[in-house]
């Protein structure tokens, strides 16, 4: 019934389209129009085969953008009648290039889009209950809390607003270990933004950035992590959550210690009866990873470490990814540009990283692309090794193929699944 709710309140706006409760049936009569997709019997029968991918104008958008070549050719004469849902494509907290990140609203959307695995990131509240949020002190940037005058107070830091006179910014810090899961659940999701002038609430939660939008966000549904499991059956789509790092010191509050939230996060899987090979749980901290490999061995085989570390000759080097295979990790998820590097003739080619990466055997996921603004000034962090070959927004897509084709990665994150679907559909890896 939690998740019948849930579906119910679903957006009804492109790219996804509003339902009927009319169920399809052999006749043919009461047919949903085309495009729609029937969440009734999603819930009864699960959603596999039962929805089509649809894409809207961005990829095409992005193709039309590209520089002429080979590759840009392809994708201009790829076929898009019959989309299939693919593990490459992976909806980064869903689909917040547009839709607020971590909601009912975003995951729908990016399952819409094809996306084969959705990301829930876990943090808990004070009762420990685990919920699907980026950080567990981000609050005040993704959500409606601080104007909320009984729920701001109970924040790390309250709201403070802005002094114009001396430029002196506002102040917030609102964690999910501050509050309940009954209070949690009372909250809306939004862009994750705000304005570090706002003199009130209502405007610190504003400063979406303008190559986003807010056209979504008059629902933001948050969810528990066990309702993002519920979800994520009923749509057909996989799963990768990822153990977010604590701002609060561990053990919380004497007795909660890191690895009974590392268990905790897997136990749900294992009550919803969901196969480990649907799961690929991440972190950033290795013991996490480790924790997985030999505590939950069939989970742990999927489990994935995130790299956030500085390259250093002794970090890229094959002998560290020797060892991290030894130690049982089998995936490895850079940020993109640890994998890429531009080669004499300004070309984009696999980093030294990479090939170490793959040598050792491991597998590779890469994170984050449309996560940037327009690419027209080279793209910012996510495309620092390679900046000097990122001049326009169809780029994305020429990076997109050096990591699918030349770096060989197994899946790549994004903000509008759309673009991963539609290049893993044309260039044959959604089969």
């Amino acid at each position: 019934m939690i998740l019948r709710t849930l579906l119910g309140i679903a957006l009804c706006s492109p790219p996804l389209a509003c339902t009927q409760a009319a169920p399809n049936t052999q006749a043919g009569q009461n047919r949903l129009p085309p495009g729609q997709v029937d969440w009734q019997g999603a819930l009864e029968h699960g959603a596999k085969g039962h929805d089509t991918i649809e894409i809207g104008p961005r990829p095409f958008w992005l193709v039309d953008d590209m520089d002429e070549g080979p590759l840009k050719e392809r994708l201009q004469a790829c076929q898009t009648k019959h989309l299939k849902r693919t593990d490459f494509s992976i909806g980064h907290r869903g689909a917040p290039l547009q839709f607020p990140e971590h909601t009912l609203e975003s995951y729908v959307a990016a399952a819409k889009m094809g996306a084969g695995i959705v990301e829930c990131d876990v943090a808990f509240t004070k009762d420990r209950e685990l919920v699907c949020r980026h950080a567990q002190n981000d609050l005040h940037t993704t959500t409606d809390i601080v104007t909320i005058p009984e729920l701001n107070a109970r924040c790390t830091q309250p709201f403070v607003p802005a002094d114009p006179a001396t430029g002196i910014p506002a102040r917030a810090e609102c964690r999910t270990s501050d509050i309940t899961l009954a209070e949690f659940k009372t909250l809306k999701g939004k862009m994750d933004a705000f304005n570090p002038m706002a003199t009130t609430p209502e405007e610190y939660v504003r400063g979406t950035a303008d190559w986003r939008t807010d056209l979504y966000t008059a629902r933001g549904t948050l969810m528990t992590h066990r309702e993002s499991i519920d979800l994520f059956q009923a749509l057909g789509v996989k799963f990768t959550p990822e153990l977010k790092s604590p701002v609060v010191e561990m053990p919380f509050e004497g007795d909660y210690s890191q690895q009974d939230y590392a268990r905790q996060m897997i136990e749900d899987y294992r009550k919803a009866g969901v196969s480990p090979g649907d799961v690929w749980p991440q972190s950033f901290n290795l013991d996490d990873v480790l924790f997985w490999i030999n505590e939950t061995p069939r989970f742990g085989e999927q489990a994935v470490f995130l790299d956030q570390a500085k390259p250093t000759d002794g970090n890229t080097s094959l002998a560290y990814m020797e060892s991290l295979k030894a130690q049982g990790v089998n995936i490895l998820a850079p940020a993109l540009w640890k994998l890429l590097a531009l080669n004499g003739h300004q070309e984009i080619v696999p980093s030294g990283y990479a090939e170490n990466a793959r040598l050792a055997g491991l597998d590779l996921i890469a994170w984050t692309v449309e996560r940037s603004g327009p690419l027209a000034s080279g793209g910012g962090w996510y495309y620092q090794s390679v900046t000097d070959a990122i001049n326009n927004d169809g780029d994305v897509l020429t990076v997109i193929d050096a990591l699918a084709r030349d770096v060989g990665v197994i899946g790549i994150f994004s903000d509008w699944p759309a673009t991963t679907t539609f290049y893993a559909n044309c260039m044959g890896l959604a089969e």
